[in-house]
């Protein structure tokens, strides 16, 4: 089960920090990605870090470069998005979910599965 949290409305340029809770096994030997979905869009990929033995390598969307960083406490089960420097076309429900697919394609988010239930963030201009 995963579980996002820590959405809100922020101003342009702000910052928050979602989390994202594994709960019911370890995910350590997963991939974690960071999605999101604007209303009438589809769902896009934002972030990911990969697993331990993959070094934690992480993975972002042209878009969120910079300004997004995804991290992840193995000890606690969990996985971080630092979001700066928010804009208004950052608005989306985000989701964090798991895959073990290859490194390259974990980018995709038919690839990804458990997927948790969503955080709502709002960027006002």
């Amino acid at each position: 089960q995963l579980q996002a949290s820590g959405g809100g409305l922020v101003q342009a340029g702000g910052s928050l920090r979602l989390s994202c809770a594994a709960s019911g096994r370890t995910f350590s030997n997963f991939h974690m990605g960071w999605f999101r979905q604007a209303p009438g869009k589809e769902r896009e990929f934002v972030a990911a870090i990969a697993r331990r033995s993959y070094g934690e390598s992480t993975q972002y969307v042209d878009s969120v470069k910079g300004r997004f960083t995804v991290s992840r406490d193995i000890a606690k089960n969990m996985v971080y998005l630092q979001m700066n420097s928010l804009k208004p076309e950052d608005t989306a429900v985000y989701y964090c979910a798991v895959t073990q697919i290859l490194w390259a394609y974990a980018n995709i988010p038919r690839n990804y599965n458990n997927w948790g239930q969503g955080t709502l963030v709002t960027v006002s201009s």
